[in-house]
This record gives structure tokens, sequence and C-alpha cells, in this order.
């Protein structure tokens, strides 16, 4: 063994440890898939080099056949695995060994709940391969020497999975890592060919360059063992240029937790090849659940980009729009030059045409979830909605389509589910209604609960109940769907159109009429606070209500701009009167106007609090209220 200098301990960062402990604890019932995450971080690896090699050839060493190999040593109880790829120096392997150096990291073990299987599922999602090692190997050591760097600068990295690491330089002949894992007592079934063999034929046959194992040649009698000789034990060939019929759904899936650095099966997935005018392969999968960052809009995102079959980039954004990036897969051009960067990309009029269609493929994918597998999508919307909300202000080509797939609580729905499709809303839709009521507010209980649904309740037609804080600003760059435009049940003049009766138009004109001096009454008791005082068509059981301006910002986008410090234009809000309330009725007859005055104040206040607002001056609200009740009294 080659001598070690520069050697020292150092302490896993505590999201490491913490994560350690639960996979030294059998967090995986499946204990195999430690294989199947080293092979594809070694793939990983290799893509690297094949990637920097293209604009520096001496990288290559020589050594331009790219492989892994796997080996074991039944007597030692060790399995290895190696590689040729990019290796790391000493600095890269105590970050990329010794910490997670991933956004969400605080949020991740907030999450832990000691539930093993639930942990097994958070730890999927975050992506830490290489800490799987532990869960067969009470000691792992890793050698490694990076591409370009001279031999004597490799790097010895060495753990037995508790409180620290230790890190040496050393020899090292070749580029690439070398992964030796001592095996725990019991776990010795890894040391051996026939079980080795079977797991990468399992996992890891789809990985798109050459895994070998020893083979198995007996000595003649009295003769020395022969020199190892190894075999190709996967395919080998990049799984997305097979064509569909070839490819099974197990492959399907296990090329996905490759790609996607997950341990749970995607939701759906879409193979595709584009041959004219353009050609390129796609495989594009939806996973079963969202990671940490994505509403950090910054964070990394993108396919993985192949030209040719060579590796180019992780994360390459440009392929499709930010509403849909979850998306997880791969796309290989044959028109695009190696040497392609990010900036490249921003610019070239061919990611364009590819932008568009691959965003076409991945909303035909989600339609055809929908349609067949509903409870799936159920669970994709509660995972990607208020991403997929994101949609129709980014991607006005696909403005109708992601409106279909948009899904929302309802009036006739279960509580607070958001189940709901506008199709669906529409084909249930009341005869001769020719617009989609919704409603926005903070809660369901808040909009549900809202006296602006009691028309909507007495003439039994369904409004769409939106409680995301995204919602109102998605609204506003949503008018229509299939030819029926949105209506705010809580902005401007309520207009039924055709659901009212002719007689109900006439008879609401009268009481509006006989109102008029109430009208003014209010108009100058409520002051400043109030841009109009009309009497209302909304309300059947309720006093009042406040209804927002066609044109003035509702609730949730004030609130969401004054959060980020902007200025929010003033606006007031209309006041209605339900002329057939008994509170109405007494207010019209009250002969004081100091009287008068403050029962329009409490009512107003009360029409704020029950739209969500709060109060301007609560103290003034609680004052006129105690008067009142001491009079009530008396």
């Amino acid at each position: 063994m080659s001598v070690e200098t520069q050697k020292e301990t150092l302490g896993f960062q505590t999201e490491v440890k913490q994560l350690l402990h639960l996979m030294i604890h059998s967090l995986y019932s499946n204990k195999e898939i430690f294989l199947r995450e080293l092979i594809s971080n070694a793939s990983d690896a290799v893509d690297k080099l094949r990637f920097e090699a293209l604009s520096k050839p001496e990288l290559l060493e020589g050594g331009a056949e790219l492989k892994i190999r796997v080996s074991f040593d039944k007597d030692a109880k060790t399995v290895t695995l190696e590689d040729n790829g990019i290796g790391m120096n000493r600095e890269e392997a105590i970050t990329h060994l010794g910490t997670i150096a991933k956004s969400g990291t605080a949020d991740f073990m907030k999450h832990l709940s000691g539930d093993q299987k639930k942990d097994s599922h958070l730890i999927g999602q975050f992506g830490v391969g290489f800490y799987s090692a532990f869960i067969v190997a009470d000691k792992v050591d890793v050698f490694s020497r990076r591409a370009g760097d001279s031999a004597s600068e490799g790097v010895h990295w060495s753990s037995k999975g508790e409180g620290d690491f230790e890190v040496a330089t050393v020899e090292k002949a070749e580029r690439g890592t070398r992964i030796v894992l001592h095996l725990k007592s019991g776990e010795d079934e890894f040391a051996d060919g026939w079980r080795l063999r079977n797991i990468i034929k399992k996992y890891s046959d789809h990985i798109a360059l050459p895994i070998e194992l020893p083979k198995e040649v007996a000595a003649a009698e009295g003769e020395e063992q022969p020199a190892a000789e190894w075999e190709t034990v996967n395919r080998a060939s990049a799984l997305w240029t097979r064509p569909r019929t070839e490819v099974k759904d197990e492959e399907y899936q296990e090329f996905y937790k490759h790609v996607a650095h997950d341990f749970e099966n995607p939701l759906s997935w879409s193979h595709n090849k584009v041959e004219g005018k353009l050609e390129y392969s796609s495989l594009l999968y939806v996973p079963a659940r969202a990671p940490f960052d994505l509403y950090q809009r910054e964070a990394p995102k993108g396919l993985k980009l192949y030209v040719q079959r060579v590796f180019v980039m992780d994360q390459a954004e440009s392929f499709l729009p930010l509403y849909l990036r979850f998306i997880k897969g791969v796309v290989d051009s044959n028109d695009l030059s190696l040497n392609v960067s990010r900036e490249i990309l921003q610019k070239d009029p061919i990611i364009d045409s590819m932008k568009s269609a691959l965003t076409k493929r991945v909303l035909d994918m989600l339609e055809k979830l929908a349609k067949s597998e509903p409870e799936q999508y159920k669970s994709f919307w509660k995972n990607f909605g208020q991403v997929m909300k994101e949609g129709p202000a980014e991607d006005f080509a696909n403005k109708e389509k992601i409106a279909g797939l948009l899904r929302f609580a309802s009036t006739n729905g279960d509580e607070g589910e958001q189940v709901v499709g506008l199709a669906e809303y529409l084909a249930r839709a009341k005869e001769g209604q020719d617009k989609i009521y919704y409603l926005t507010g903070e809660t369901y209980a808040q909009v549900k609960n809202s006296p602006h649904l009691e028309v909507f309740r007495k003439k039994g037609i369904e409004v769409l109940l939106l409680t995301d804080r995204i919602d109102e600003w998605l609204m506003s760059y949503l008018n229509d769907f299939d030819g029926k435009s949105f209506v705010d049940v809580a902005r401007g003049d309520l207009d039924l159109g055709n659901l009212d009766s002719e007689e109900d138009k006439k008879a609401a004109e009268e009481v509006a009429k006989s109102k008029e001096g109430l009208v003014e009454r209010l108009k100058t008791a409520l002051g400043d606070s109030v841009a109009e005082v009309r009497v209302s068509h909304r309300l059947t059981d309720s006093p009042a209500i406040l209804a927002i301006g066609e044109q003035d910002l509702g609730l949730q986008m004030r609130q969401i701009l004054e959060a980020s410090g902007q200025k929010v234009p003033e606006s007031k809000p209309i006041f209605e009167f339900n002329p057939a309330h008994p509170l109405i009725e007494k207010l019209d007859n009250e002969q004081s106007e100091e009287r008068f005055g403050d029962l329009s104040h409490i009512l107003f206040d009360q029409a704020a609090l029950a739209a969500g607002d709060s109060l301007k001056d609560p103290a003034a609200y609680v004052r006129r209220l105690n008067k009142l009740l001491v009079e009530l009294s008396v």
C-alpha cells in the first residue's frame, strides 16, 4: 500500500450524522439498492469526464475506454466498485462525502419523523446515494484521483459511518474512484459474483457504459489461478435510444431512479423519438412527489442533455418552461454541437422548437394521466398543483391546455379538496350558465362560509373556491376557458345573466329604487370608507358585504404585495346591503343620525371581517359595539 501523507480526521456535518444513523439502523428494507446507488454515482462521474474531455482530451490520459468494475473478495468480506471517470481531489472528497451541499437541508431534517418507512421516502427525495453504502458496510474506503492531477495527488477517504472520517493524500496510478466496502457481519451474501450480477441486471442494466464483473474461471488442477478476466454484465446501451416496444416498465422505472436520484417509482413517463427537420430523443418523467426546493425558482432544475449520446450537461433548463421544473429525464439531440454551453442554449432557435415540442409532450402526458388515472393525477396535483398554476402567466401558447389541467375546490366538492377540473365544472353547469364563477380567500372555511355565495346557494350554482396564495394572480391571466369567461363573485356588480329571470331583474330594480334614500344616508355615514353604496343582489341571509371594484386588487394580491414591501395602490370597497334583512330594516327606520352612523360602521366592519380583511380601527369597532350592547341592555 502506498504511503499516506497529510492525514487528518474530520467530523461529519450534523445532517450527515443523522442520515448515517438512519441508514445504519436498517432504514431500507431493500438493502441491495446500495449497489444501484454507487453504480449510478460512478456513471455520473464517467459522464462528467466525457464532457470535460471534449475541451481537454488530455484528461483521458490514454484510457479512453470508460467503464465501471465491480469485484468482491469472499475471504476479506469486501465488495469493490471502481470507475475511471472524473474522480475527486482532496477538497472535493471532503465536500462531497462529508457534507450535504444542497439547499433545503434544514427543512429536510425537520421533516424526519422517526418513522423508518416515511423517512426512507424523504431520503430518496434528497438524493444521498453514497451513504447507502453504510447499509451493508461497517467501514468504507474511497480512493480517488481527479482526471488531470498527478498520481501523487490521490486521496484516501475512510469512515466507519460514525461521527467522523479520515482523509489522507495517497499515490494513485489511475484517474477515477475506487470504493471498498467492508461488509458488516451477516452481509456476506454480497461478496458473491452471482448475487452481484443479478443486482446489476435488475437495477443497472440501462446504464449506458459497460459494468464489468470478474469472469469466474476455474484453474486447472496443479495450475495457479489465472489473472482475472472481466465480462460486461449489463446491456450497456442508452435506454432512450432503444425502441419503446423493447423497454419494460421496470427498466423505465429503474432508469428514472438513476437519472433523478430518487428512490420511488415515477408517476408517469413519455418516451419519444423525433425525426425530420429536427432529430432528437426524449425520455420525460413525472416524479411521484415534490422535492424540497420546488418553490425555490432559482434552484437547479432541467433535463440531462446528451448530444449524439455523449453527456453534455446536467440540469439543462432551457428545454422546458419554469412551471414544469419538476419534470426529470433526458434529451439527446443530433442537431446541437458537442461544445454547446448554457449561454448558447438560451439563444439557439433549435432549442425554441424543441422546448415547444417537449412542453406539449409533458402537457399531453399529464392530460392522459388525468383522464386514465384520476387517483394518480390527484396525487400529482397535491404535489405540483401550485407550480402548475404559474403556467398560464408563463406559457401563453398553452394557456387553454394548462387551464384544463388545473384543479380547484368548489361548493360541490369534498371538504377543501382541489379535485374539480374546469371541464367537469362546465359539464354540470346550470342550463343557460355562460360564466365560470369563483371566489378567492385566505382559507377554505372563510370562502365556504362567505356571504358572497348566498345567492349561488339559493339558485344551486356551483362556485370554485380558491384559497392558494397564487390564485388571485393566476386568475388575472385566465380570462376564459372553452369560450366561457371567469367571474369573481366578490368583484364588481354581480350579473347572473340568463340565470336571473326577467321577473327577478325587475323586482331587484324596484327594490333598489325604493331604497335610494337609505343608500344616500349610508354614503354620508360611511364617507371615505367606501367607494360606493348599493343594494345587493348577492345576499339572502347576511345584512351586508363588501365587494371589490372591477379594476381593484383583491385582498390576496394586496397582502402578497404588502408582504414583499411593494406599494399597494389605494382602493376602497363597495358596500352592499340586503334590504330584506331585519337589521337593515331597523337601520332604515333609525331616527338618530348618531346611532345610524354607529350601526352603519358596525355593519361595515363586520362585512370586512367576513371577507377575511383586518379592521383599520379595531378599537373604534369595539367601542361602537359595546355602546350598542349597553343600549340594548338598558
